[in-house]
């Protein structure tokens, strides 16, 4: 009879052991929705601090990777040294930063939305994706093919991670008009002027360290003007999507949808407007690292537009 009445007792400790990871599963499972927005701010954040780290010419600050110098992982002050390891140094701690939220979504997401389980673990091996390639930049004495694949991923990864957000949380498509195939031109558009970007930013001045002159061997005028007659279609495009829109009296369209169409307006001036400003004035690193964030927030916006603007389907 004794051993009848102690066993539940001996037991509850096991059993309460095993219930941690749930336990934490279902805390993390309750800040999902929060999570997807943090991985937003901190995919688009790699950017602006990668931007830092190249226009302040900091790109070599630390001369390996995954350590800082050979034998320590943090930069350490001697002599003459510089700020640059530390600006290498800080782009680096906030992708660590990344890693703990994605890691967290994707068990989030794992718990919570069983329809989109496999899609909340996209980011997690984007970070994996990005951090051979920012050690594959370094040991390349950042060669400019490799830097702008490395900038078209951290891209990609915030139109990705916006979709996430928005899908998690319900968000529906439009009802009315079909802007089916101009949501893919933009697409398309939206993909040309970021590569155009991307090439512009190789052949231009801004190499990420002192001591690199390897830059892509193309006419930056050149280029550039492509990249801005790419902007200027891209923008031509918007004003027949805010035409077809506007023509839309359907009781069915909704305010959501119209909301990302003016926000991705707006997001596109202003970007166009900061690109016009750095060409005209040289490309002062300041103006460069502004335009850098308008492309991280310009794509976010394409990303709510494509997605809101989807026509749903009636049954």
């Amino acid at each position: 009879m004794s051993s009848t009445t102690d066993s539940p007792v001996t037991s509850s400790p096991a059993r309460g052991l095993r219930s941690v990871p749930g336990r934490l599963g279902d805390l993390v499972g309750r800040h999902t929705r929060g999570l997807t927005l943090a991985n937003i701010a901190t995919q688009a954040g790699i950017i602006v601090t990668g931007g830092a780290v190249r226009l302040t010419g900091s790109g070599l600050g630390c001369s390996t990777w995954p350590q800082c110098e050979p034998g320590q992982f943090t930069p350490t002050p001697f002599g003459e040294s510089t700020i640059h390891p530390y600006i290498e140094f800080g782009n680096r701690t906030l992708t660590g930063l990344l890693t703990i939220v994605a890691v967290l979504l994707a068990i989030g997401v794992w718990r919570t939305r069983r329809d989109l389980r496999w899609w909340g673990l996209v980011p997690l091996a984007g970070v994996a994706v990005q951090a051979v390639l920012g050690g594959i930049t370094v040991l390349v004495h950042l060669d400019p093919v490799i830097v702008a694949q490395h900038m078209l991923v951290s891209l990609a990864l915030v139109w990705y991670s916006t979709w996430l957000a928005l899908r998690y949380r319900g968000a529906r498509g439009r009802l009315g008009v079909n802007l089916a195939p101009e949501r893919w031109v933009s697409a398309g558009l939206l993909l040309a002027l970021l590569i155009l970007g991307t090439v512009t930013t190789g052949a231009g001045p801004h190499s990420g360290d002192a001591g690199v002159t390897d830059r892509l061997a193309i006419d930056p005028a050149t280029v550039a003007r492509a990249h801005a007659l790419t902007v200027w279609a891209f923008c031509a495009l918007l004003v027949w999507i805010g035409w077809q829109i506007r023509r839309d009296r359907s009781a069915g369209a909704r305010d959501e949808a119209r909301k990302a169409y003016w926000v991705l307006v707006g997001v596109t001036l202003a970007q166009a407007a900061i690109g016009e400003i750095q060409y005209f004035t040289g490309l002062p690193s300041l103006i460069v690292g502004f335009h850098m964030l308008g492309a991280a927030t310009l794509t976010a916006a394409h990303s709510a537009f494509f997605l809101l603007n989807k026509r749903e389907r009636v049954a």
